[in-house]
């Protein structure tokens, strides 16, 4: 799970610092408020990449992806990011833990010893 709800993050590091550049061509929004919100976003995304396995990781990511998807208001394109990215986190949380189960069901088996002696 973690690998790929790392994946999702840095990906998101990098939608941000693009919506960041459109911000910029609002005559709204001042450059420092554009890249300080910004920057903010882009750092906790790649901090939230350490913290997947720490207890509330996942909830970050979330409140992450909703002010992600927030931020359409003064970027309208960030709507539909944002709701992409929303089913990318969900989908890297469920699969990700069936991988994680599957590797686990995988590692057990691999330990149990094999009874290789034929009947008697």
């Amino acid at each position: 799970m973690r690998t790929l709800c790392a994946s999702t993050l840095i990906s998101e590091f990098l939608v941000i610092g693009f919506a960041g550049l459109v911000a910029m061509k609002s005559d709204d929004l001042s450059m420092g408020t554009v890249w300080t919100v910004c920057g903010i976003g882009m750092l906790l995304s790649v901090l939230l990449c350490g913290m997947l396995t720490r207890p509330g990781g996942l909830q970050l990511g979330w409140a992450l992806q909703i002010a992600l998807l927030l931020s359409g208001f003064f970027v309208p394109v960030m709507f539909i990011l944002g709701v992409a990215f929303i089913a990318l986190w969900w989908a890297s949380i469920h699969y990700g833990r069936k991988i994680d189960e599957a590797k686990a069901r995988w590692a057990a088996l691999a330990e149990e010893p094999e009874n290789t002696e034929a009947p008697a």
